[in-house]
């Protein structure tokens, strides 16, 4: 088998996997054990993720601060365990009667940049354990509200089942939003409870469902976009003469770019993806290098 290619995988997961195991059909595919990914998606959930394959796992840390865009379907009349349908009821509030105008003023206020408690059955670390293990254990588990900005929070259908309200929303947000926790913090500002029934995520940074492939296609042909290309399209592009491209393969700073507060890609002269720098006062310094002498 040939090496595996420098560059990013982009997949459209299914739902009932996880994102591990995404990684190692993957890694399967690509013959090397150096496969990662930008951002987890849950089991239920389907979709854009991001893998990097060999030199390209240096780039996701930074790809998954990027924004993301889904599309999703939020419940309104219960709560769950884990804010979406894979978790035991909690609670249920008939929501019939919630009329249309009070369900939007509360979306009207989830939008923008709010403080959000993350999911309780979530990856994040508490005292050294992932969340939904100490849940799962029975933990009385609480997590700290951070700073989260939903840029696009927009209802396309309502529809009324009985004592339900589902509701297929979009959502534009930041890194680290959890759409679940929108459908949560919904159902509980209504006053009936909310969780999520169906989650597809539409858009990763710069690459969305239309680069996208499934998992049978990868198995025909696995499509790898190259290193550069993936820098060039996911971060904004600085080009340099070769003395400067030099210094910056020796790991050293060179002369801020000026494009931004955020990762910037360099390219040499011959148009060589060399390093993603960021702007550090009068430098810009390395944050991973690819070019070598």
């Amino acid at each position: 088998m040939s090496p595996a290619p420098d560059g990013l995988v982009v997949v459209d997961k299914p739902s009932g996997l996880t994102s591990h195991d995404v990684v190692v059909r993957v890694r399967r595919l690509a013959g090397t054990r150096r496969v990662g990914h930008a951002g987890t998606l849950d089991p239920m959930a389907t979709g854009v993720l991001v893998l990097g394959v060999e030199r390209a796992t240096r780039l996701l840390g930074h790809l998954a601060l990027t924004e993301k865009a889904y599309d999703a379907r939020v419940r309104l009349g219960a709560s769950t365990v884990s804010d979406d349908a894979e978790g035991k009821v909690v609670s249920t509030t008939d929501a019939s009667a919630l009329p249309d105008t009070a369900i939007a003023a509360e979306v009207a206020a989830l939008t923008g940049e709010i403080l959000q408690v993350p999911s309780r059955v979530s990856a994040l670390k508490v005292e050294g354990r992932r969340a939904h293990e100490r849940v799962r254990d029975g933990e009385a588990v609480e997590l700290a509200a951070r700073p989260v900005t939903v840029h696009r929070f927009e209802v396309v259908t309502l529809h009324r089942d009985g004592p339900y309200v589902d509701l297929d929303v979009e959502v534009d947000c930041s890194s680290g939003t959890y759409v679940r926790a929108l459908a949560r913090d919904l159902g509980a500002a209504l006053g009936v409870g909310g969780h999520l029934t169906a989650l597809r995520r539409t858009r990763v940074g710069p690459y969305d469902l239309a680069a996208a492939h499934t998992l049978d296609e990868l198995a025909d042909q696995l499509t790898v976009l190259p290193l550069g290309d993936a820098a060039a399209a996911a971060f904004p592009r600085h080009e340099v003469d070769e003395e400067t491209a030099r210094r910056l393969r020796h790991g050293m700073p060179i002369p801020r770019t000026g494009l931004g507060d955020g990762p910037v890609a360099v390219f040499g002269p011959g148009g060589d993806f060399l390093a993603l720098v960021q702007d550090r006062g009068p430098r810009a310094k390395a944050l991973a290098v690819f070019g070598t002498d």
